[in-house]
Parts: structure tokens; sequence; C-alpha cells
């Protein structure tokens, strides 16, 4: 088999979305001829653990764990934030009105630590892969981002080796939803941009997972950046028997639910529908999966929906499929930011693979939308369009009570699978090594 470096910050034991694209794209690369050597880090400050993913790493995969400093732990201190707790990308606070430790942590972060906390890894990482790659030699090299430090440990490996090297792109740069929040003086914004740049023109290719950020990164400087998407990691079988579904009306959203990702129009729809519709107060229910913001319980209790919602704590992923397969309805709601239409979340994949009606609060033109339309799997509206809002969460009602909310057989589904997209990736890495 060739030999890819794949250079990436998560990895198990972490838990959460910025694990899975790479965790199961090793898994399927060897499969058409590609060892994955993983350079990840030791100790790290993980958002959320599960290490559920271990058994996801296949035995063909070879791992390098090297030691990482990090500054969360000093900030959890700075800010008397329990060990446990999780921070937010770029330090930026969920707080309405932060207080004078959190912007100046902010501050520090966004004008100290270019391009992100991760920055003091570039070094030793290049300094110890150089030698590494000496008596261990690879055909190709991926790094991937958010935290965009992976990419300037690949873009020096380049440069001292030659090595065919993939920029793969999960999230935007400095076109990040939080980028503005992170209190930059010019010059640390120039830095921000002159890195992105050198990254963007000196890959020999740039991936990413959706068309807005590919446009984005067009923009920016490579006019040439291929979407190779996410997708889930289980096998669509018909002949399977189906999970129970739930006898309420379901409407179940899996992952955290921060202060963007609120929906208050729908929350109000929702009040309307109950109000206005004789049984529906009895039998819907909302359901989260995950960690939900005090904003969103707030906005439910105002619209005199908590007695409707029921809250899970985080579960290994492993578990989450029961709670999609299980649901009336999918809920997918994407963060009301400026980047809004070309956000597309892991979950939406998982989601086609249950086969239950996906109803996403987003940009109606967005890749969210886009990717919903051509596997007919579900309804996009917009953040603010309550009527269609509750035009569609009563149509979806209606069927219920009816023949029941049918499953979504469109065979188009499998293109989303997480062995085809490592086939796709395997094709591209093949044209860049011959």
């Amino acid at each position: 088999m060739k030999r890819v470096l794949i250079i990436t910050y998560y990895w198990p034991p972490s838990g959460g979305s910025g694990v899975q694209r790479w965790l199961k794209m090793s898994k399927y690369l060897p499969e058409n001829g590609w060892q994955p050597v993983i350079y990840t880090t030791k100790d790290a400050e993980y958002p959320i653990v599960d290490t559920s993913l271990e058994k996801d790493v296949v035995p063909e995969v070879e791992v390098i764990r090297r030691p990482i400093i990090e500054p969360y732990t000093l900030y959890k201190k700075f800010l008397g934030i329990k060990k446990e707790d999780t921070i937010k990308a770029g330090f930026a606070s969920e707080k309405k009105k932060s207080g004078w430790k959190e912007n100046l942590s902010v501050w520090i972060r966004g004008n100290c630590f270019i391009p992100d906390a991760r920055c003091w890894w570039v070094k030793p990482s290049v300094r110890y892969l150089k030698e590494y790659l000496k008596a261990h030699p690879v055909d190709a090299i991926i790094s991937t981002g958010p935290p965009h430090s992976m990419h300037l440990i690949a873009m020096k490996l380049k440069e001292n080796l030659g090595i065919p090297w993939i920029a793969d792109f999960r999230d935007p740069w400095t076109e990040i939803d939080f980028y503005d929040e992170l209190h930059l003086t010019p010059w640390a914004d120039r830095k921000q941009h002159k890195l992105e740049h050198e990254v963007l023109t000196k890959a020999d290719k740039i991936v990413t997972i959706g068309w807005e950020c590919a446009k984005g990164l067009g923009r920016l400087g490579n006019r040439n950046v291929k979407v190779i998407q996410n997708g889930f990691d289980w096998e669509l079988d018909p002949n399977e028997e189906k999970t129970p579904l739930t006898n309420e009306f379901t409407l179940t959203h899996l992952g955290v639910v921060g202060p963007a990702r609120n929906a208050p129009v729908l929350w109000q729809a929702l009040q309307e529908l109950k109000n206005e519709i004789d049984g529906f107060d009895k039998t819907l229910k909302i359901r989260f999966v995950g960690h939900v913001d005090q904003s969103v319980i707030d906005n439910l209790r105002a619209c005199n929906l908590l007695e409707n919602a029921e809250f899970v704590a985080h579960v290994p992923h492993d578990e989450v499929k029961l709670f999609q397969e299980s649901s009336q309805v999918l809920l997918l709601l994407i963060n009301n930011a400026p980047n809004a239409k070309g956000i597309v979340t892991g979950k939406l994949y998982e989601y086609l693979a249950s086969l239950r009606p996906i109803l996403c609060i987003g940009p109606e033109d967005g890749d969210a939308a886009r990717i919903l339309d051509k596997a007919h799997a579900g309804t996009t509206v917009d953040f603010e369009n309550k009527e269609r809002m509750k035009d569609v969460v009563l149509d979806y009602y209606s069927k219920y009570n009816g023949q029941g909310l049918p499953y979504n057989e469109s065979a188009s589904i499998g293109q989303y699978s997480r062995r085809a997209l490592a086939k796709e990736y395997a094709d591209l890495l093949n044209k860049m090594s011959s």
C-alpha cells in the first residue's frame, strides 16, 4: 500500500464532530490501497471525550502521538472554569455580556496565538516529522483543520521535503462564524489572512466539505477547490428490521444547541400550533440529545414548551443511531450566522442514513438545503419564516396521525456513505501521487 500522513488534532478518545471525518476516512482508505499514518496529539484538551470511537481505528492505521502544550488549562484556571467544562472555539463566550477576564482572554487568544491555540505545536511537530519521514517515507500528506495550525505543519514539510500535500478544510479559516469575536488587531488580522493565503496557494490541492466554503476559499486564494463531503458510517440494508418509532410526535435534535443554533421562531410556531390544533400539545415531544444552552431553555419556557421537552445528556456516538431511527422527525438547526449558507453539520449525513424526515431551520438556498433536496430527505425553512414552519410541521403531524410518516427510500443516499467518500479521496490521492 501507498502511505499517507494525516495531520489531525482530533483523534480518539476525542469525541464530537471534529474527529469524525478523518477517523472514518482512515477506516476505509486501506480498502483503496492507502495506509493512513495518523500524526496527532498526546494528552490534548479535548472538549468532548468518547472512548467508544476507538473501535473504529482499524489495524492498518499507524498512529503517532506527540505531546502538545495548550493554553486551555491556564485559561480555565484564570476564569475559574471547571476542568471538565468545555470551551467554545476561539475562547468566544456564549454569554451576552462577558467580564473583563473573558474579554482579555479572547484578546490574548486572538492576537498572541496565531492562527489558533495549537500554534505552539507547529515547530516541534515539523522538527519531529522531518526526521520521521526521512526514515519512513510517505507518498502524500493531508492536513485537516481547524485547528488550522495543522496546515502550517504540512506546509513546512512540503517546503522541506516536496511531498504532495492536500489541505483539507472542515470549516473556513478567516470566514468562520466566530472570527469577528476574536478582537483582532489590524496586525493580527493581516497575519491570519497571510497564513491562510500561503496555505491556499502552496498546497497541491485544497479540499473542503461544501460548495459555499469552496467559493469562500476560492475568493481568498485558490480557485480550484474540490468538494468531498462528510457522510455516515453504517450500511443501508432495506431488509433490516426498523427501530420502533416513538408513540409521541417527536422532533429530535442531536448534538450541541448553542445560542447561534437556537431557533426562537420555531418555538413560537410550535407554541401557536399547541394553541390552535386539538391534541397537538398532548403528543408533541421536542427531544434534545446533547448540551443545550440556557437561552434555548429560556425560550422554550417563554413559549410554554418545557413540558413538551426532553433533555438527554451526551451519549456515546454508537448509541446515537437509536435516537435518530426512533424519531418521527429529525430536527436540523443551522447556526444563524453570516456563513450560514455554507454550514453543513456532520449530523446531517447521519440523519440521512436514519431514513427519517428532516426539518431543517436555515437558509433555503444553503448547502444543507441543497443536500436535503437532492436526497428527497426533508424540508428547509428560513430562520424567520414562522408561517411556513407551521405548515411543514402540520403536514408532518397530519401524516403522523394518518398512515404514519414514511421512511425515505431514495437510492441517492448511498453516495454519502463513508466508504464511498473514502474511495473518492483515494482517487484524488492516486492522481496526485502518480
